[in-house]
C-alpha cells in the first residue's frame, strides 16, 4: 500500500510486490531529489561566479554531488539508514496517536471530515513541493483517472473505516486486529495471482488469528461498532493492495512517461478522494456537526488535526526514504517491530483498562507479526 495508506491506522507488513512499487525508475527519494535540485543550482551558480570558492569547497565536502561525481561520505552513509528509519518509525507512530487524540480525546464524531482535511493538506503540500521543483509528479489525464478510480474508491473506504475503528477501539487492539489484513491478502493472492505462501507464513497467520480472537474476547473495552469498522477496514485494506497490484501496469501505460512514482500516487489518491469526501460529508449531514460542535472552535484541536495531516504525508516520504536507504527486507521487519512501541504507547497514553489475558494476547499478536515478517523473507 502506498504510503498515504498509512493514514488509515496501523499498516500491515508490505509484501514483495508492493515494495517493487518503490523501485520504479520514477520513484527517486525526495531527499535525493532535493540534493539534486541543490546541486543543479550549484552548477548554474558556478557559471555565474555567484559563490565563493571556499563555500563551494565546503559544499562539495559535506554534501553528496550528482552524476558520476556522487560520493558517499562516511558519516552520511552510515547514519542514513538509522536517521531515515527513525524518521519513518516516529512519523508512523505519531500519526496513529494523533488520530486517536482527535477522534477519542476530543471526541470528534466526523471521521470523513477529518479524512477530507488531512487529504487536502497532503494535496497542498505535494503541489507546493512540485511547483518548487523538489519532487517530480506525473501529468494526470482522464485515461489514468478512469483506470485509477476503482483503487481510489477502495482507498477512501479504507481511510474512513480506519478512522472510525480507531475512534472506538484502543490502539493496541487495532494493531492486533489489523494483522487479519495479511490473511485476507494471502487468500486473495492465492486466487487472483496464484501466489502460494510457505508453511512458515501460514503458521504465522494462524498465530495472528489466535491472538485476534483471544484479544477480542479478553478486551475490557470491547465495542461491537468499533470491531465491525475494523473488520471492514481489514477487508478494504487487503482489497486496496490487491486492486492496486492488478491495475498498476495499466496505470503506468496511461501516463506519458510510462511510469507512476510514489509521489504521483500520493497526489492522485488524495486529489481524487476530495470529491468523494465532500459528497459523503454533504449526503450524511456531517457538515452540520462540524460547524456546530464546540470542538471545532478549539484552536488546539486544529493544531492536532493539522499535525496529523502533515504526519500522514510525512509517512509517505519517510517510508520512501527509508526503503531507498535500506531495502524491502529491512523495511518490512522494522515495520513489524514498530508496532510494539505504537501498541505500548497507546496503552499508556490513553490509560486503557487492561487485563493480564488481554495483555498476553496483544504481546502474542505483536510477536506473530514479527514471525510473519521473518517468514515472508525466507
Amino acid at each position: 500500500m502506498t504510503a498515504a495508506e498509512l493514514e488509515a491506522g496501523v499498516s500491515r507488513e508490505p509484501d514483495e510486490s508492493e515494495m517493487n512499487l518503490f523501485k520504479d525508475n520514477g520513484s527517486q527519494s525526495v531527499v535525493s531529489q532535493l540534493l539534486d535540485h541543490i546541486n543543479s543550482h550549484e552548477t548554474s551558480s558556478q557559471r555565474r561566479g555567484g559563490f565563493s570558492e571556499r563555500f563551494l569547497r565546503w559544499r562539495r565536502r559535506y554534501l553528496p554531488v550528482g552524476g558520476d561525481n556522487r560520493r558517499d561520505h562516511g558519516s552520511l552513509k552510515h547514519s542514513g539508514p538509522l536517521v531515515s528509519g527513525a524518521a519513518y518509525c516516529i512519523s508512523s507512530c505519531s500519526m496513529i496517536l494523533m488520530n486517536k487524540v482527535v477522534l477519542s480525546t476530543y471526541n470528534f464524531n466526523a471521521g470523513i471530515s477529518l479524512m477530507l482535511y488531512q487529504n487536502l493538506i497532503s494535496c497542498l503540500v505535494v503541489a507546493l513541493l512540485k511547483f518548487s521543483g523538489v519532487v517530480s509528479v506525473e501529468k494526470f489525464n482522464w485515461k489514468l483517472i478512469r483506470v485509477w478510480l476503482p483503487v481510489n474508491v477502495i482507498f477512501v473506504g479504507m481511510l474512513i473505516s480506519g478512522m472510525y475503528s480507531l475512534k472506538y477501539i484502543n490502539v493496541a487492539m487495532v494493531t492486533i486486529l489489523k494483522n487479519a489484513t495479511n490473511i485476507i491478502t494471502a487468500i486473495g493472492e492465492l486466487y487472483m495471482f496464484r501466489k502460494r505462501q510457505n508453511n512458515k507464513v501460514w503458521a504465522a497467520m494462524f498465530m495472528m488469528i489466535i491472538s485476534a480472537i483471544s484479544g477480542g474476547i479478553t478486551d475490557l473495552t470491547f465495542n461491537a461498532v468499533g470491531y465491525t469498522w475494523q473488520t471492514a477496514n481489514c477487508v478494504l485494506t487487503a482489497s486496496y493492495s490487491l486492486t492496486l497490484r492488478r491495475v498498476m501496469d495499466k496505470a503506468k501505460q496511461s501516463t506519458k512517461s510510462g511510469s507512476l512514482n510514489e509521489v504521483s500516487m500520493v497526489l492522485l489518491n488524495n486529489l481524487l478522494s476530495l470529491p468523494f469526501g465532500i459528497t459523503l460529508v454533504i449526503l450524511l449531514g456531517e457538515w452540520r456537526y462540524v460547524i456546530s460542535t464546540d470542538v471545532t472552535k478549539d484552536a488546539m484541536f486544529w493544531v492536532v488535526a493539522t499535525a496529523s495531516g502533515f504526519l500522514g504525508l510525512a509517512i509517505s516520504f519517510t517510508s520512501m526514504w527509508f526503503l531507498h536507504q535500506t531495502g524491502p527486507t529491512t523495511y518490512s521487519l522494522v515495520g513489524s517491530l514498530n508496532k510494539v512501541p505504537i501498541s505500548l504507547s497507546g496503552l499508556v497514553l490513553f490509560n486503557v483498562p487492561l487485563s493480564l489475558p488481554n495483555l498476553f494476547s496483544i504481546l502474542f499478536g505483536l510477536f506473530a507479526g514479527v514471525v510473519f515478517a521473518r517468514a515472508k523473507m525466507s
